[in-house]
């Protein structure tokens, strides 16, 4: 099978306040990629938005709640949309220098373990990150190499493109953005926004899951993996 990846974050930087970290992705058979596409779009255009303007976690807000409802709802009503989310409690509890690393390494270090979790060595499968990620040219270089090694796929017979793409032309990464916000907001336990907080209640209900433990692995909707610093 040949599948498409396509990752974003939630609260990755190293002083921006939030305990909490998330690293999501959302993937699928890339042959049902442009019906995806075209979905989201439609979704949009139900609610008078246009199917080029971007839709993310930081634009949930009481008029498009809805919308928002709706895209949550297409996720789990298709069967080819599968997401996986990386949980990072305790951000400030982290010793880089321990490790002998700097935040950028440790956060590759984490969207390796996010990544590993959903490949598997008899498919293919083309990675796309959101262009803003702190992942540079080089990171995605290294990582790409990381998880070859531990595959021991030499030939790029398994990851067969990992690059960055810009997150407003492509309806999945923003699709990763909606459901990695929603799992942090559940796990940084906020409830400011009743439209945000309705969405959060959504994916639990429609998950099973109340977002903030580690699933079981092979859980194939939504996956989550929580990860906490060593002491």
């Amino acid at each position: 099978m040949k599948y498409n990846v396509y990752c974003d974050e939630s609260c990755h930087l190293e002083n921006d306040g939030s305990e909490i970290m998330v690293l999501g992705a959302v993937w699928c058979p890339a042959d049902t990629v442009s019906a995806a596409f075209t979905r989201i779009g439609e979704i949009k255009a139900k609610h008078g938005v246009k199917s080029n303007t971007e839709v993310k976690w930081t634009k949930v807000a009481p008029n498009k709640e809805q919308m928002y409802l709706d895209l949550l709802d297409f996720f789990f009503d298709d069967d080819s949309l599968h997401f996986r989310a990386l949980i990072v409690s305790q951000k400030s509890k982290l010793s880089h220098d321990r490790f002998e690393q700097d935040h950028d390494t440790w956060y590759y270090k984490m969207y390796f373990t996010m990544l590993q979790a959903i490949l598997t060595r008899n498919d293919q499968y083309r990675i796309y990150l959101d262009i803003k990620d702190t992942l540079g040219p080089a990171k995605i270089r290294k990582l790409r190499e990381v998880l070859a090694t531990n595959m021991k796929d030499y030939d790029s017979s398994v990851v067969r493109r990992m690059q960055t793409v810009r997150s407003n032309e492509v309806q999945l990464i923003q699709m990763a953005d909606i459901l990695s916000g929603a799992v942090c907001y559940a796990n940084r336990n906020l409830c400011g926004s009743k439209a945000k907080l309705a969405m959060v209640n959504r994916m639990r209900h429609r998950s099973g899951y109340d977002l903030t433990k580690t699933t079981f692995l092979r859980e194939a909707k939504a996956n989550l993996f929580v990860w906490s610093p060593q002491e």
